[in-house]
C-alpha cells in the first residue's frame, strides 16, 4: 500500500535537475548561488500489514554529510513509536522500497546543436550520479513518442540508450509527459525528470494532463530551457501538480543545487516501523525528524494506517457470541440446502416407488395369508396381505396429490405426460413438482442467508423449470412423432404389397419401428387385442401425439376400410405429402430461425437483467417497487413486455 507524497517546500527531489540545467545553459548569465534549505520530505509510505515503511528524504544536506541515524524519531498523530533507519541504498532487496527515475527528453529540432549535447551529457551525468538500486528509465518526445528504455537497474544499457538519441520534427510535451508516469509505474516511489525548451505543438489543452499527473502520485519536476514567461506558467502548474518544481538556467545556483541534491538522492532514509496499537484504521498524521550535520530535518504527512487493537483490549475483549439471526457461514449454508436436497429426494424415490426399503418377502411370506382357511384378512403370523403392504408412504402421499388435483386438471395433466413419454402418473407429478419447488426455495432462503426476494425468485424458478422440461420433453416427442409419420406410413404401405393383413402391417411397424412410433403403436395393437376397434385405438394415438397429419391417415384408413379400394396405395401416397409437407416445414423453420433468436433475445434479456440487479444491486432497484411512481412504471413495463412478447410470437408463428 503506497501513500500519496508529503508536505514539501522545496521539490527539486533528482540530482540530474541541476546537473542538466548547468550543463546546457552554459551561455546564460550567472546568478548568485543560494545555500539550499535544510529540509526532509516523505516521498512514499508502504503499509504491508502492520509493518510500515517510509522513505525520507534530506534536501539540503552539506556535501559529505551523512545522516545521524540513531537520532531518528517517527510520531504518529500524539503518539511516538520505536522506529529503525537505514540508508535506502543499503537496505536488503525484500525490506526496501522500490524507487524509480524515468527521464523525459526532448528530441525536437530546435534542440540542434550545443543544447542536444550539453542534454546527452548531462543525461549520462546524472545516470551515474544514481544509486543502484535507483531504476532509471528514459522517454523521448519530438513528433513521434517512444519509450526507450523501460525502467531498469542496468544503468549502461540506459547510457547506451542516451546515446542513440536523435533529433525530429515537432514537439510533443502532454504526449510525453504521459507517457513517462505511465512508464513510471504504480508502486515505490516514483518521480518523473522533463526536459524541453519550448512548447507543445499539437495545441491539445493541458487540463486533462493536470488532472492525470495529480491522481498519479508521481513526483514531476520540469526543467525548461526557454525562458517563456506563459510556457513557465503551463509548466509551472504541471511541476505543482506532481508536487515539483520548474527549474530555468542558472549555471552556478545550479551547480551547486545538483550538488546538494546528489547529496540528498544519495542519503534516502528508509524509516520502518510497526503500526502503533490502538489505530481506529482512519486517517494519522505521520511526523517523522532526523539529525544530520548538526541541523534537524523534519517533515510530516498524512497517511491511512490500519486499525489494531491494544493488547489490554485484546485481552479484556470478551468472545463475541453470535445472536439469534446472525447469518450463518457460506459453508455451513451450503452443507444444509445438500443435506436437505439428497433427504427430499430419497423421500420423493421412496414415495414413487424407486426405492424400497422393506425387506423382500419370500415366497412363504406372500402365501401366508392364504393358508389359514383362505381368508385374506384372517392372518395371524404379523404377515400382512399384499394389497396391505403396498399401502405405503407412495400411496399415501399419491392420494394426498391426487385429491388436491380437480378431474379437468389431472386429466389435462396426464395426457401431457402420455404425449411427452414419461411413466409418472399426474399425482406423481404434482408431487415430484411440489418437492422440487421447497428445496429450490429453501436453497435460496439459506444460501441469501435469510432473504425473501431469493427465496421468492428460487420458487418462481423451482415452480417454473419441472414446466419448461415437461414441455420440451412434449414436444421433442411430438416432432419426432411428425418426423418418422412418412416413413412409418411407406413400411406399413410395404407390408401390405407384401401380403400382411392391416394388423400384421401395424406389428411390424412396433417390432422394427423406432420410439415414438414404434411405442404408441404398440399401445394401440394392445388396445385392439382388448377390445377395442383398431381405427378407434389409431384414432387415440392421434389426439395423443396432437398430429393433424396421422388424424387425416386415420380418417383415410377409414373410408377405405368402409368403402374398399388399394390401401398400399393409397398410404404409399399419403407419404409422399406427409414427406413434402414436412420438408415444407423445416425449410420454413430454418427461415424464421433468426427471427425466433432475435424474439427470445428481446423477451428474455430484460427481464433476465432485472434478476441480475435484484442479486447484485437490490438498492438500485428499491425505487422502482418502493414507491408509487416507481411501482407505476414497472408495471406499464411489465404491460408491455408481455404485450411485445405476445406480438412477437404472433409474428414468427408460421403455419404450414
Amino acid at each position: 500500500m503506497t501513500s500519496g507524497q508529503g508536505r514539501r517546500s522545496r521539490r527539486r527531489r533528482l540530482a540530474a535537475a541541476t546537473l542538466l540545467c548547468a550543463v546546457v545553459t552554459a551561455a546564460t548569465p550567472p546568478a548568485a548561488a543560494e545555500d539550499p534549505e535544510a529540509t526532509a520530505s516523505i516521498d512514499s509510505v508502504q503499509i504491508r500489514g502492520e509493518d510500515v515503511r517510509v522513505l525520507v528524504g534530506l534536501e539540503g544536506l552539506p556535501e559529505g554529510a551523512a545522516p545521524e541515524l540513531d537520532t531518528l524519531e517517527v510520531q504518529v498523530g500524539d503518539q511516538g513509536v520505536a522506529a529503525t533507519g537505514e540508508l535506502a541504498s543499503d537496505a536488503a532487496e525484500a525490506e526496501t522500497i522500490q524507487r524509480t527515475a524515468v527521464l523525459a527528453l526532448d528530441v525536437s529540432d530546435s534542440m540542434r546543436g550545443e543544447r542536444f549535447a550539453a542534454a546527452q551529457e548531462a543525461a549520462r551525468a546524472f545516470v551515474e550520479a544514481a544509486p543502484a538500486d535507483v531504476q532509471i528509465g528514459l522517454v523521448s518526445f519530438s513528433g513521434d513518442v517512444e519509450e526507450v528504455e523501460s525502467p531498469t537497474t542496468d544503468h549502461d544499457v540506459v547510457l547506451a540508450a542516451v546515446d542513440d538519441l536523435t533529433l525530429e520534427r515537432q514537439t510533443l510535451l502532454y504526449a510525453g509527459i504521459t507517457e513517462a508516469l505511465r512508464v513510471a509505474g504504480d508502486d515505490g516511489s516514483r518521480n518523473v525528470l522533463v526536459l524541453s525548451d519550448g512548447k507543445d505543438t499539437t495545441g491539445v489543452p493541458v487540463a486533462p494532463l493536470l488532472e492525470q499527473v495529480k491522481s498519479s502520485k508521481v513526483q514531476l519536476d520540469v526543467v525548461s530551457l526557454e525562458p517563456d514567461p506563459e510556457q513557465l506558467a503551463v509548466l509551472g502548474d504541471l511541476a505543482a501538480a506532481g508536487g515539483g518544481d520548474v527549474l530555468t538556467a542558472d549555471p552556478e545556483a545550479l551547480t551547486d543545487l545538483f550538488t546538494a541534491q546528489a547529496a540528498a538522492l544519495d542519503s534516502q532514509v528508509l524509516v520502518s516501523f510497526a503500526v502503533p496499537s490502538g489505530s481506529d484504521g482512519g486517517n494519522e498524521t505521520l511526523s517523522v525528524s532526523i539529525d544530520a550535520a548538526g541541523q534537524s530535518y523534519s517533515d510530516e504527512a498524512l497517511v491511512p494506517l490500519p486499525a489494531t487493537e491494544s493488547a489490554d483490549e485484546e485481552a479484556s475483549t470478551p468472545i463475541a457470541i453470535p445472536e439469534s439471526g446472525t447469518p450463518l457461514s457460506e459453508s455451513y449454508l451450503l452443507g444444509g440446502v445438500v443435506a436437505f436436497g439428497v433427504a427430499v429426494f430419497l423421500l420423493l424415490l421412496v414415495a414413487l416407488g424407486v426405492l424400497d426399503l422393506r425387506k423382500p418377502a419370500t415366497v412363504v411370506d406372500r402365501l401366508s395369508p392364504y393358508q389359514q382357511g383362505g381368508r385374506r384378512g384372517d392372518h395371524s403370523g404379523g404377515g400382512a396381505v399384499p394389497h396391505a403392504e403396498s399401502v405405503g408412504l407412495k400411496r399415501q402421499a399419491v392420494e394426498v396429490a391426487e385429491r388436491a388435483l380437480s378431474g379437468g386438471v389431472q386429466s389435462k395433466l396426464a395426457c401431457k405426460l402420455e404425449a411427452a413419454g414419461m411413466k409418472l402418473t399426474a399425482a406423481e407429478w404434482a408431487l415430484t413438482h411440489a418437492g422440487i419447488a421447497v428445496v429450490a426455495t429453501l436453497g435460496g432462503f439459506l444460501l441469501s442467508g435469510g432473504g425473501l426476494l431469493p427465496a421468492a425468485l428460487a420458487l418462481t424458478a423451482g415452480a417454473a423449470l419441472p414446466w419448461v422440461y415437461l414441455r420440451r420433453k412434449r414436444s421433442k416427442r411430438l416432432k419426432a412423432f411428425d418426423g418418422q409419420l412418412a416413413d412409418t406410413l411407406q413400411l406399413l404401405s410395404g407390408s401390405l404389397s407384401a401380403g400382411l393383413s392391416f394388423t400384421q402391417s401395424l406389428d411390424t411397424v412396433v417390432r422394427e419401428g423406432s420410439e415414438p412410433v414404434s411405442g404408441e403403436f404398440r399401445r394401440a395393437l394392445v388396445e385392439q387385442r382388448l377390445g377395442v376397434d383398431v381405427e378407434e385405438a389409431l384414432d387415440g394415438v392421434a389426439q395423443r401425439m396432437q398430429s393433424d397429419d396421422f388424424a387425416w391417415v386415420v380418417m383415410a384408413i377409414r373410408i377405405q376400410r368402409q368403402v374398399g379400394g388399394n390401401l398400399a396405395e393409397l398410404l404409399l401416397t399419403v407419404a409422399g405429402t406427409l414427406r413434402e409437407r414436412e420438408h415444407l416445414r423445416r425449410q420454413v423453420q430454418v427461415l424464421s430461425a433468426e427471427g425466433r433468436f432475435s424474439a427470445w433475445i428481446l423477451g428474455g434479456l430484460p427481464p433476465a437483467f432485472v434478476v441480475y440487479l435484484l442479486l447484485a444491486r437490490p438498492d438500485y432497484l428499491k425505487p422502482m417497487y418502493q414507491q408509487s411512481l416507481g411501482v407505476v412504471m414497472s408495471v406499464a413495463a411489465g404491460v408491455m413486455m408481455l404485450v411485445g412478447i405476445f406480438w412477437m410470437k404472433k409474428a414468427i408463428k408460421v403455419e404450414v
